[in-house]
C-alpha cells in the first residue's frame, strides 16, 4: 500500500486566549477552566458549517503547536509528570516536540457567534494566543469515555496548589476584574514552572491576558508578589 508521504493542511480558524507565551499554559485541556475563543477562518466561517455543534457540550479542537523552537525532533523526551528527568518515548507523551507537531484538546463549548464572521467561546484551554486550528469536531460522551481506561505514568490528577497573594499584588488587584483574578490563580495552581525546577526564592514571571504576573512556589503553595497591566495591550 503507497500513500503520500507530505500532507498540505490549511488551517481553519485561530485561537484567541490569553496566553501570550508557551511558559504558564496548563499541560492539559480542562485542568485550569480557562476561556479562549476560535475564530473560523474564510472560507469556512460560514454558519452552516458549524450548525447544530452547539447542540454538543464540547468539543475536540486539532490545532498546530506554533510557538514551538524548530529543533528535531527526538525519540526520547522528558516529561513534566516524570519530574523532568527520567525519558519516555515520544509517542506515550503529549510533548509539544513530535515529528509533527499537532495537538488535540477537548474543551467545554459555551456559545457560538455568526452575527460576524463565526467564534466558537470555549473554556478549558491550553491554546498559545494565535494557535492555528486545523479541525474541530465535536466530543461523544458514550465514544470518548472509557471508564477503565490505564492512564500509565500519569493516571492522577495533578496536585492543585494554594495560592495566595503578597500584600503589595493584592492591593494591586483591586483594580482588576473578579474573573481576570480567577483565571491567573487557576493557572498557578496547576505550577506552571519546569519540572526540574524548584527554587522556592526564585520569582518568575508570566505573560498572561493583559497583565504580567510574578510569583514564586514553596512549601505553602504559590505566592504572587507581583502584577502589572502590559503596556503594549493598553489601548
Amino acid at each position: 500500500m503507497t500513500f503520500p508521504q507530505n500532507f498540505s493542511l490549511d488551517a481553519i480558524g485561530v485561537v484567541h486566549s490569553p496566553f501570550k507565551e508557551k511558559f504558564g499554559i496548563p499541560r492539559q485541556p480542562g485542568l485550569a477552566q480557562t476561556p479562549a475563543v476560535i475564530e473560523l477562518l474564510p472560507p469556512y466561517a460560514v454558519a452552516d458549517a458549524v450548525k447544530g455543534l452547539d447542540t454538543f457540550s464540547h468539543i475536540w479542537i486539532t490545532f498546530i503547536f506554533h510557538g514551538i523552537s524548530t529543533q528535531e525532533w527526538k525519540p526520547l523526551v522528558r516529561p513534566p509528570r516524570l519530574g523532568g528527568n527520567e525519558k519516555i518515548g515520544v509517542f506515550a507523551t503529549r510533548s509539544t516536540h513530535r515529528p509533527n507537531p499537532i495537538g488535540l484538546s477537548v474543551v467545554r463549548l459555551e456559545k457560538i457567534e455568526i452575527a460576524q464572521g463565526v467564534k466558537l467561546y470555549i473554556r478549558g484551554a491550553d491554546l498559545l494566543d494565535g494557535t492555528p486550528v486545523l479541525d474541530i469536531k465535536p466530543y461523544l460522551p458514550y465514544a470518548d469515555v472509557i471508564a477503565d481506561a490505564r492512564a500509565g505514568f500519569a493516571q492522577k490528577l495533578p496536585e492543585r496548589l494554594r495560592v495566595r497573594w503578597h500584600s503589595s499584588a493584592r492591593d494591586v488587584a483591586q483594580d482588576i476584574s473578579t474573573d481576570s483574578c480567577a483565571m491567573i490563580e487557576d493557572v498557578l495552581a496547576f505550577d506552571p514552572r519546569p519540572a526540574y525546577q524548584d527554587e522556592p526564592l526564585r520569582i518568575y514571571g508570566m505573560h498572561i491576558d493583559k497583565y504580567n504576573v510574578r510569583f514564586r512556589i514553596d512549601e505553602h503553595g504559590v505566592e504572587i508578589v507581583g502584577i502589572e497591566a502590559v503596556i503594549s495591550e493598553i489601548r
